[in-house]
């Protein structure tokens, strides 16, 4: 359930969801209580970051037979692997879930919730990149909201999560796609990005290749295309004068006015006292994950020493 998000006190930041179909950052209260869900479009968020290294966001947990739900870290511990400490990533079942096609042990929950249908899709990125996933059913439209991509197509439905997962590796094999793209690598395509055409165009040919190999694999391609979430349509088009957000995220006072997310990147307008606030800005906000930040409106963002037009 999405809440306000809160005006001030110290909170650890476990990133960015798009499950209720439009971006909200995901936080815990250090002091205690629930994680809140707080929708970001046209909000401030103003916060100041503290130096004290990664903490663990926990672990996904399986809220009945189809569905996952985070679940933060009952210790608050800090981070030993990834975005985790020892304890939860033990806890953590659904972490099985990426090698379960390849006779990797699969606890009961995780069989349940890998029986369901699961999707094949193709997301392109800014620079024409084009990466292969899988999703499940009630994960199909987040699944594609979460990653930003300029297009995406749903190729093809398989009965459960394995069968889909051997489809994607086939296409990962034979048409030299990746399965996963750097957030680095989105951000500074996205800041540069002026036509989306070549994109598009690249979208284009390796559904058509894609959609062959499905031909001989016997399995229907079925070509669904994803549509852009509203939230995410101004930043994923170009013509808007922005750059990437000069100042890094995980230190300091920022004060940033979210008007569009394709993802976890946020197109910001900084709120400081030294330079145009009509400037704009991309930023990453998944670079947050696993931070304690302290919320408050009277922060902002340092003055910006880049202009966009050099970029």
């Amino acid at each position: 359930m999405n809440q306000d998000l809160p005006a001030s006190g110290r909170h650890l930041c476990h990133g960015i969801t798009w499950a209720s179909g439009s971006p909200a950052l995901l936080l815990v209260p250090l002091e205690g209580g629930p994680l809140v869900h707080a929708p970001l479009i046209g909000q401030h968020l103003g916060y100041r970051a503290e130096t004290s290294g990664r903490w663990c966001t926990g672990r996904y947990r399986f809220a009945d037979r189809f569905h996952v739900e985070p679940a933060p870290c009952p210790d608050m511990s800090p981070a030993d692997t990834g975005a985790q400490c020892a304890a939860c990533l033990a806890r953590d079942e659904f972490r099985f879930a990426h090698h379960a096609h390849t006779g990797g042990p699969v606890p009961e929950a995780l069989a349940l919730y890998l029986s369901q249908p699961h999707w094949l899709y193709a997301a392109t990125f800014a620079d024409g990149t084009t990466k292969v996933g899988t999703a499940a059913e009630p994960r199909r439209r987040s699944r594609l909201d979460e990653q930003g991509p300029l297009f995406a197509t749903y190729l093809a439905q398989g009965p459960d999560g394995r069968a889909v997962r051997v489809v994607e590796d086939a296409l990962t094999r034979r048409l030299d796609l990746t399965q996963t793209v750097r957030s680095a690598a989105k951000l500074q395509s996205l800041a540069l990005v002026r036509d989306t055409a070549p994109a598009r165009d690249a979208h284009a040919e390796h559904v058509r290749r894609a959609t062959e190999i499905l031909t001989e694999l016997g399995i229907p391609a079925l070509l669904h295309p994803w549509t852009p979430p509203e939230p995410s349509r101004l930043a994923i088009t170009p013509g808007t004068d922005r750059a990437v957000y000069p100042h890094t995220l995980r230190e300091g006072e920022h004060g940033l006015r979210m008007r569009s997310l394709a993802g976890s990147l946020a197109l910001v307008t900084p709120t400081d006292t030294d330079t145009d606030t009509s400037l704009t800005y991309l930023l990453d906000l998944s670079s947050l994950k696993g931070r304690r930040i302290t919320l408050g409106a009277h922060f902002r963002s340092p003055p910006a020493t880049v202009q966009p037009a050099l970029f």
